[in-house]
């Protein structure tokens, strides 16, 4: 099966890549159209559950039980050394304040951890701020683009009103429609009309689902260093199909194994724990067998809190193949048996981005919209913006649960998403990204 628009030309290519004189043809030829069960919307969104199942029934704690949007207190590592920046996160502090991984402290006044559950009201089906506009039309929408890039200036709002009402399918069928009206590539002629983030923002809104995530993965291991937090966010998070889509776009768009790249960039626990999600093979099943959860907390304390020193596969082989639906109910029994949330014990008995990455996984099995709200808070929180993050969350969640993503950021922080960037961003970039995520 093929897609309009694609492949997706033009995009930016990565340093070195592609090799000189061969930039007309990024990615590599006769490499597309990459298909095997892809969706051009990666795959929808997240299965909505039977009710109460998924990831479960629960409450937000009262507003007083959230922190103020001010900051978390840390507190101290058992031992005395400190439990965030300079103790232990490679690197140290992160600019402007961030912590690797997006995450905060889990040790809290009381030893609640303030993370919320999803409540009942939110696991009817999630909802995206951007659903595939009515009476589409797909040339009338390529022609409206060509006139805002004619001549001389760009009419920057003709484009945003364009590209922030149309679902990512629309946007690959005005890309073909484009190029069959006018002989030119959309994508090109864009990036000739915009810069900076404006430019980030509009080129990901207009990549493929599967292709912008596999495109983050690969920037992410390109060059010097590595962006893990970007690893954790998408491998953590995305379904089975999408993990899978993933892996076969990453093979079939830069010639690489995604397996073989996290190897060679990451190591110890934290490449194994990448390399678990990347098999896409956790278990989906919603129901939760209470058993196995009791079983798997008196493990997981086993294995962490119950002994001197850690058995990290143990903690590896359970949160990587359990379903979210039982993850949450392990929790709960391990909370009861321990006195103490699961959370709180992993910032205990990890550091780095080993502990960055389990607490993705067991914060999406509470409240996956409330981690990406924790994410899209500290890209903002502090000097200056991670503009990356801050697009990559917006635009991959915009049709799956940016709605709830919005309501879980207003519970955490008492402020909402669009007052945050409205401050944090300007210009048409921030004129984007408030028509994406709207008021």
């Amino acid at each position: 099966m093929s897609y309009p628009g694609y492949p997706p030309t033009g995009y930016p290519p990565f340093p070195g890549y592609p090799p000189a004189g061969q930039e007309s043809s990024f990615p590599p030829p006769g490499q597309y159209p990459y298909s095997s069960g892809f969706s051009p919307m990666g795959g929808g969104a997240y299965p909505p559950a039977p009710s109460g199942s998924y990831p479960g029934a629960g409450g937000y704690p009262t507003p007083g039980g959230y922190p103020a949007a001010g900051g978390y207190p840390v507190t101290p590592h058992p031992g005395g050394a400190p439990a965030y920046p300079g103790g232990g996160f490679p690197g140290g502090q992160m600019p402007g304040g961030q912590m690797p991984g997006g995450q905060m402290p889990s040790q809290y006044p009381g030893g609640q951890a303030p993370y919320p559950s999803q409540p009942a009201a939110m696991t009817q089906g999630t909802q995206g701020t951007i659903r595939p506009a009515s009476n589409f039309d797909a040339m009338r929408d390529a022609e409206i683009l060509r006139k805002a890039m004619k001549g001389f200036g760009t009419d920057e709002q003709a484009i945003v009103d364009v590209v922030s009402n149309r679902s990512n399918d629309q946007r690959q069928q005005i890309k073909a429609a484009f190029k069959t009206m006018y002989g030119k590539d959309l994508i090109k002629d864009l990036k000739s009309e915009l810069s900076g983030n404006m430019e980030e923002l509009i080129l990901a809104l207009f990549m493929p689902s599967t292709y912008y995530d596999a495109w983050s993965l690969r920037k992410a291991m390109q060059g010097a260093g590595t962006q893990e937090r970007v690893l954790i966010e998408i491998l953590c998070t995305r379904t089975n199909q999408e993990i899978r889509d993933i892996v076969r776009c990453y093979q079939s768009e830069f010639g690489r194994d995604l397996e073989k790249d996290i190897k060679s960039d990451t190591s110890g626990h934290f490449e194994r724990l990448l390399v678990s999600m990347c098999q896409g093979n956790r278990d989906e099943n919603q129901s939760v067998n209470h058993q196995m959860a009791q079983e798997d907390a008196q493990r997981l304390y086993q294995a962490g809190e119950g002994k001197l020193g850690t058995d990290e596969s143990c903690f590896n082989m359970i949160l990587a193949t359990r379903s979210f639906p039982q993850l949450k109910a392990t929790m709960e029994a391990y909370s009861r048996m321990a006195n103490r949330d699961l959370l709180s014990s992993v910032s205990r008995e990890f550091s780095g981005y080993i502990e960055s990455g389990l607490k993705a996984i067991l914060q999406c099995a509470l409240n996956r919209p409330a981690f990406f709200a924790e994410r899209l808070y500290y890209s903002m929180k502090g000097a200056g913006t991670d503009d990356s993050t801050l697009v990559r969350i917006v635009v991959t969640r915009s049709e799956i649960d940016l709605v709830q993503i919005k309501q879980i950021f207003t519970q955490m922080y008492q402020k909402t998403l669009s007052t945050m960037i409205a401050s944090d961003t300007s210009g048409d970039y921030r004129k984007l990204l408030m028509a994406i995520v709207g008021q």
